[in-house]
């Protein structure tokens, strides 16, 4: 687009368009998209973990023309599953997140655990969608033993409405940014 500082690029060796305004690359994740949906399911087991975005990955093989289903669950699984280990990293404790040497800092902690306290399962269902501090609140579920029953409810619904609005909304986005980019 000339005179507005943004240039679409193809990328033959990830098969799928990357949008640079700048110096900043969109769209470009390597080491996962490489992987194809194995690293999609890795990229969201560990997304819920350690802040690390799916919005990439996901829309890296959309534009490769995956399956939206396929994505879908695959994204889904490896979120709620991350979602669950996140859970037993805080009920372990403090001291296996010591031994990982993945301590959240003390603003982040004392941030989720307020909003913990505060909302409860609300919080934990829209957890998803809050950037580095909503990866550290089903770590803090965990250590402050929160309901099991009413965690696992709360983050597989949001890891499902997340993965809705990312899937298929994004399907339906991308054909706009990407015209050439995302096949049927």
């Amino acid at each position: 687009m000339p005179g507005c500082g943004v240039t679409i690029i193809t990328e033959a060796s990830l098969n799928h368009e990357a949008m640079t305004i700048g110096s900043i690359t969109f769209l470009n994740n390597p080491y996962f998209v490489k992987l194809g949906l194995i690293g999609l399911f890795i990229n969201s087991l560990l997304s819920s973990v350690i802040p690390i975005p799916t919005e990439l990955t996901t829309s890296g093989l959309l534009l490769e023309g995956q399956s939206k289903i396929v994505i879908f669950i695959i994204l889904v699984t490896g979120s709620i599953l991350g979602g669950f280990i996140a859970y037993y990293i805080g009920y372990g404790g403090i001291d296996f997140l010591k031994r990982l040497q993945k301590k959240p800092s003390k603003k982040n902690e004392d941030t989720s655990t307020s909003l913990l306290k505060k909302y409860g399962w609300t919080i934990l269902f829209i957890s998803p969608w809050i950037p580095i501090i909503g990866d550290y609140i089903p770590i803090v579920a965990g250590a402050t033993k929160y309901n099991f029953r009413l965690f696992t409810i709360a983050i597989v619904s949001g890891k499902i409405v997340k993965g809705i609005a990312i899937v298929f909304f994004g399907s339906l986005i991308l054909p706009w940014i990407f015209p050439s980019g995302l096949h049927p």
